[in-house]
Parts: structure tokens; sequence; C-alpha cells
């Protein structure tokens, strides 16, 4: 028995047997158990260990061989597994409230294989190919079959292919670096190609537009998803690029660029987010700036930046999931997400509007919210290294704060006569109910997420020295 056999292969063969149940809570039930299972096994078998169970000795090797490329999961990398399978099980959970588990549980595991695929694949430049099948696999989940794929989903797969070129002549380039690193042109080549690579794929500025049009077109909470799994497993591989090359991690262009594309991320989204009048756009913009900040905390180059990287990754998970079933419901039931639509709708869907804005402001790091201690600690950070800087932050979040009190001005606006109401179903109410109470709960008690992510920054050996 192998790791990559257990976190890769396994989640992939039970994705096929979960379209077999037509019931879409049963889906959602398996799902979320599958998830589990795999998150609690990373969190308690240890691999390349002995496990005695008894009479019985257990060891999981880190390693596989398939069709002669290396996939290997280490014992450093437990960690990641563990918080990538318990966040998916948390959408899993949603999605059936949202409507779509049907289609979302066994396209969602399946992508959430490859991307963990795309972590542990040797060569590297392999990642790319298994990004751009967890990518076809997303079409599907935000364009269901009945309907014609519109521009937002287009150029989503466009642009995310064409992140595959680039990486693939990026890893070509590298080979080449290793035998000789004094060659300066060859070194700045590489490094150009994949930063274009990465761009594409995290949707750094201008190569965003996808987004905001992919949220009015597909399910929110699809989307949502998508938004949460893809920069999260691009991320991890980019920070493995790092990690792995010193002539990269040790220069001072990494630096600028990872701090300017952030704070580029930041501002755009932030400033665009307080002029939207669609409230699918703006988790879009949301989304975007939350990017951002991942990119600002991996540009501190510090242990610090690193420990900050990794705390994003709960309070975005939730606050994404909570808001895209917000919207979800919303959709749902009313004609659509733009201002005129979702006029007074607070007083007919208040536990979902409340779940809405709460999330909104999460991701603005309003007080007593789970983005608070996260945002407060970067601000500070980046208020040593510029004024500037950290100017510039406070405009982007402030932005985003806008378009917040645009969204709770426009959502309790009616007339006094107008009755209040229930229109949640008891499931919508109770999960929004907790995810609302576990955002509060971040908010003030952030320590509860440290054993998850104490241990995070072991599968990166240099990232931060």
């Amino acid at each position: 028995m192998n790791a990559p056999a257990i976190w890769i292969l396994l989640p992939l063969g039970l994705s096929g047997l979960i379209w077999l149940p037509r019931r879409g809570r049963t889906v959602a039930g398996l799902g979320s158990v599958i998830a589990l299972l795999l998150a609690g096994f990373a969190w308690l078998i240890p691999i390349d260990a002995a496990l005695r169970l008894g009479p019985l000795s257990l060891k999981i090797a880190p390693s596989m061989q398939v069709l002669g490329r290396r996939f290997l999961l280490s014992g450093a990398d437990q960690p990641i597994l563990t918080l990538i399978y318990a966040l998916t099980a948390l959408w899993f959970f949603g999605s059936e409230a949202a409507g779509i588990a049907r289609r979302m549980v066994p396209l969602g595991l399946a992508i959430t294989a490859l991307m963990i695929g795309s972590l542990a694949v040797e060569p590297f430049l392999y990642a790319a190919l298994l990004i751009e099948m967890a990518v076809l696999l997303a079409v599907p989940l935000l364009s269901p079959l009945q309907q014609v794929p519109g521009r937002g989903i287009v150029r989503f797969l466009i642009y995310q292919t064409l992140a595959v070129p680039f990486i693939l002549f990026s890893g070509w380039l590298l080979a080449g670096v290793e035998a000789s690193p004094a060659d300066l042109l060859l070194t700045a080549q590489a490094g150009a190609l994949l930063g274009l690579g990465f761009a594409f794929l995290l949707a750094i500025f201008p190569l965003y537009t996808w987004i905001p049009m992919l949220m009015e077109e597909s399910s929110p909470y699809a989307v949502g998803f998508i938004l949460w799994i893809l920069p999260a497993a691009t991320l991890l591989f980019g920070s493995g690029f790092i990690d792995r090359y010193a002539w990269l991690r040790l220069s001072p262009q990494l630096i600028l660029i990872l701090r300017s594309a952030g704070l580029l991320m930041v501002v755009t989204g932030g400033i665009w987010a307080a002029f939207q009048n669609h409230l699918g756009r703006m988790m879009g913009y949301a989304a975007i700036v939350e990017t951002g900040f991942t990119l600002l905390a991996l540009s501190l180059g510090s242990q610090n930046g690193v420990l900050i990287f990794f705390m994003f990754f709960i309070p975005r998970a939730l606050g994404l999931a909570v808001w895209s079933l917000a919207l979800s419901t919303l959709r749902s039931n009313i004609e659509s997400l733009h201002f005129s639509a979702v006029q007074g709708i607070a007083r007919t869907y208040p536990v979902v509007s409340t779940g809405l804005i709460i999330a909104h402001f999460s991701a603005v790091g309003f007080p007593l919210l789970a983005g608070f201690p996260v945002l407060l600690v970067l601000w500070q950070d980046m208020a040593r290294v510029s004024l500037g800087i950290a100017f510039w932050f406070f405009l982007g979040i402030f932005g985003l704060f806008i378009g917040g009190v645009r969204a709770l001005a426009v959502l309790v606006m009616s007339p006094e006569n107008s009755t209040w109401g229930l229109g949640e179903t008891w499931q919508q109410g109770i999960l929004m109910g907790l995810g609302l109470i576990v955002l509060f709960l971040l908010g003030l008690f952030p320590q509860l997420v440290q054993p998850l992510i104490v241990n995070l920054p072991a599968a990166f050996e240099h990232l931060g020295h």
C-alpha cells in the first residue's frame, strides 16, 4: 500500500461510483464521508513509518510509479492532505442545500484528487497536465449538459489551458538551468515563462476577467468551489517551485513580482468591487482580492510570511462556502442577483442575507470575523516593508468594504409595509447558521485552527529561510 494510491487513485475511482445514487442528499453524504475519511487517514496514519495494529504491522510507502512517472507524498505532506480533504468535505456537505450535489460531488472529488496529484508528481512539469485535466472536469461542473456554455466558461478554459505550454516550456528550460546555473539568459527565459504560466493559472491582473463573468453565468456554489480549490492547489504548487530552486527563491526580482502582482489584485479587485451592481460579481472580485492577499504574504520572504500564507486557507474556504451558498439560495428563488432584483430580499431571506453580508465582511477583515486576525497581521507586516504599500493595501480593502456596505443597503431596502418571512429551507438555514458561528469563532479564537496549520510549512523545507 502506498500514499498516492490512497489519496489520489482511490478518490479518483470513488468519484465514478458516486455518480450511481440518484438522490442528491445521498451523493452529498457519501462524498462528505469519503473526504472526511481521507482527511482522517492523513491526520492519523503515518507515511513511511510502521504502524502496529495488534499482531499486524502496516507501513504506507510514500511513492508510486505510474507510466514511468513518480508520485511522492511524504510525511511532511500529511498536514496539507488533511486540510485539503477536510475543506473539500465542507464544500460537499453544503452541495445538497445549493442544489448541485449530483454533479458537484463526483466531479469535485476527482478535481481534488487531480490537484493533489499535481503536487505529488515528479518531474514537476507533468503537474501542468494534471491541472489541465482538473480544468476540463470543471467545465461540466460549471456548465450542465442542458446549458449552453457562456463567455466566462470559454474564457476560463482558454486562460487555464494557455498556462500549460508556458509551464512545460519552463520545465524544459529549468533542466538547462540546473546544468548551467551561470547562464543568466537561460535563467531569465525560464523565469519569464514560469511567471506567465502561473499568471494564467492564478488569474493575475489583468487575466481575471473570466471570474466575474462566471459568477453571472454559473451556479455560485460551483464557481466558489473552483475559486477555492484551483488557486489553493496552484499556490501550493508554486510554493514548491520556489522551495525547490535556490536561484528562484533567492532572487530579489521574485519578491518584487509577487508583491506587485498581489498589490495589483488587491487594489483593482477592491476598487471594482465597490462599483458592482451584481452580488455574484462582487464575490468574484472578493476572491481576486483574497488571492492577492496570499501573494503578498509570500512576498514577505520570511517564516512569518509563510505562516500567514497558510493562515488564509481556512478563513478563505469557509468564507467562500458561506458566501456562495447564500448566493446559490437566492439565485434559485429569484430571477437575478442584480441589485434591482434583490432589493429588500433580506425580509424574506434573513438568514441567507445575513450569511452573505457576514462572509463579505470576513473577507474584508472586519473585527470579530475569521478574516480579521490574519489580515491584521499581514497589514502590519506590509507597513513594516513600506507605508506606501500599506496605504494601497488599505485602499483595496476599503473598496471591498464599500461594496459590502452597498450590498447590505440594497438587501434591507424595502417598503415599510413589506412582510417578514423565512424563505430558506431548514437545511439552508441550519448550514448558514453553522457557517456564521464558525466565522465568528475563528475571529474570536484564531488559535483554534493552529493544530491544522502549524505543521503545514514543513512541506516546504527552504521557503521563508
